[in-house]
């Protein structure tokens, strides 16, 4: 069970929530999958699709794979053992967002006008098939990828997201509910070939995340600082008493004593000797007189 930690700090004031601690393996291995999977549907967009109505869905698919990568950078320099810095601890929550707002939010945006356009696709379709054939066997399954952000956004509103940490829970619906729609809004844009109108939404929609991201950095090494300052001091455990033995001074006169003894006790048993010894000469001599 994890110790519930201080809510208020020296200064009588709370102290700031900062997010749970995170695994930095788990988010490293989120920006390999963020890094190659946009790269990779980029160039299969490349390589099937027609040029002239990608929209902006490859530089979407594009800043997703290049934002994974500065998502990487923060969360490397989350220290492993001791000496970080109050920017050093915060690595991987300021990685986490990078991720969550200019890596899968554009990759979201992307996925559902590139999964129309790949399903379009002339080269990926026989010759034979007529272009009303393959709508009618689409059809509303189309939208099947879009439902990917329905999650995300259970995700954020619901408080796993970091960027619930560093707004308020208004300004977090607002920024997500804005998320949503600039989604919808450039999809349909892209369906009705109103290429213009999407470019318009969706750079208003990385502006925000681009903002939202530069702030949100800024405020959670800020709550870092406040942390640190203002955390109460750990209480020293209380140590167990030290029994000590009180040892018994050697002095001389014991040691005199003790080599006394030891004379008196050697001095007995040689006078004890020679009484015996002159016991066993007088019965010798009177048995000699006697004779």
């Amino acid at each position: 069970m994890s110790k519930e930690k201080p809510t208020i700090g020296i200064d009588g004031l709370p102290l700031p929530i900062l997010p749970p601690e995170r695994d930095p393996r788990v988010w490293a291995r989120m920006v390999r999958v963020m890094f190659y999977t946009p790269g990779f549907l980029a160039l299969l967009l490349i390589k099937t699709g027609e040029p002239a109505s990608f929209g902006i869905t490859v530089e979407l698919l594009m800043l997703s794979s290049a934002a994974a990568v500065v998502g990487g950078l923060f969360i490397g320099t989350q220290p492993s053992g001791g000496g970080a810095d109050h920017a050093s601890k915060t690595g991987v929550w300021c990685g986490s967002l990078v991720l969550e707002l200019l890596a899968t939010v554009p990759f979201l945006c992307a996925v559902p006008a590139l999964f129309h356009e790949l399903a379009h696709s002339a080269l990926l379709h026989a010759s034979t098939v007529t272009q009303n054939a393959i709508d009618s066997s689409i059809g509303p399954s189309e939208l099947l990828p879009a439902v990917a952000v329905l999650p995300f956004m259970l995700y954020q509103l619901a408080g796993f997201g970091t960027l619930h940490y560093i707004v308020s829970k208004k300004a977090n619906w607002i920024i997500n509910i804005s998320i949503l729609v600039l989604i919808i809004v450039s999809y349909i844009a892209n369906r009705m070939a109103s290429y213009g109108e999407e470019r318009i939404f969706v750079v208003l929609l990385v502006t925000i995340m681009a903002i939202t991201v530069f702030y949100g950095v800024l405020k959670l090494k800020q709550m870092q600082v406040s942390y640190d300052t203002n955390y109460p001091p750990k209480e020293p455990k209380a140590q167990p008493p030290i029994t000590v033995q009180a040892e018994v001074p050697v002095t001389s006169d014991s040691l005199e004593s003790g080599g006394g003894g030891g004379g008196d006790d050697d001095g007995d048993a040689n006078h004890q000797h020679q009484k015996e010894k002159g016991k066993g000469k007088a019965k010798g001599k009177g048995k000699h007189d006697q004779e």
